[in-house]
């Protein structure tokens, strides 16, 4: 058996429709009651005229203005009932693009702005090391000024060891080469 005890569902019931002659009656009625309650408003039934015509004034024609607004803000719920005053709630309002301002500068994020400052720090900290102001670069400078020392010192002994050899092997290579001629 089917959930609720019943067979069949509300799918295959007969749909009633509304004729157009019972809409414009309630659309009537609607409108009435509403000028009915604005003349009440505006000072009684003597001063209003004929109740179904519409009064053409400054009056109405500022609360017609109201009403249209109310009738755009058309609140769910209780929501009409109780007033809301809520500072956290972001009232959504849509810009048009040509409201929209591109010359502002844009506010950025929090991550944004970590970064920028990142790369800025990462920029200063070379201008610094490339100066020479950094502890590294201190300690590189340092390391190179004893690598120059010990290839001076290498390159002494190298010409000293080849002087030497010059000196002392130009006699005995000059006896083989004779030799060897024989």
């Amino acid at each position: 058996m089917p959930k609720g005890g019943r067979k069949g569902g509300h799918k295959g019931r007969v749909r009633q429709y509304t004729s157009p002659e019972e809409i414009d009656a309630q659309i009537k009625a609607e409108h009435e009651r509403a000028q009915e309650a604005e003349l009440e408003e505006g000072g009684g039934g003597a001063a209003g005229g004929d109740p179904t015509k519409p009064k053409k004034d400054q009056s109405s024609d500022e609360s017609d203005d109201e009403d249209d607004e109310d009738y755009q803000q058309k609140r769910k719920g209780v929501e009409g009932l109780i007033d809301i005053e809520n500072p956290n709630r972001a009232a959504q309002t849509a810009k048009k693009v040509t409201q929209v301002d591109v010359e502002l500068p844009k506010e950025l994020s929090r991550r944004e702005r970590e970064e920028i400052e990142k790369q800025k720090a990462k920029e200063r900290y070379m201008k610094m090391h490339l100066a020479g102001k950094t502890d590294q670069a201190k300690a590189d400078l340092a390391r190179l000024a004893i690598i120059r020392k010990q290839r001076e010192e290498a390159a002494k002994k190298k010409e000293e060891e080849k002087k030497l050899k010059d000196s002392t092997g130009a006699p005995a290579k000059g006896m083989q080469s004779l030799s060897l001629n024989k």
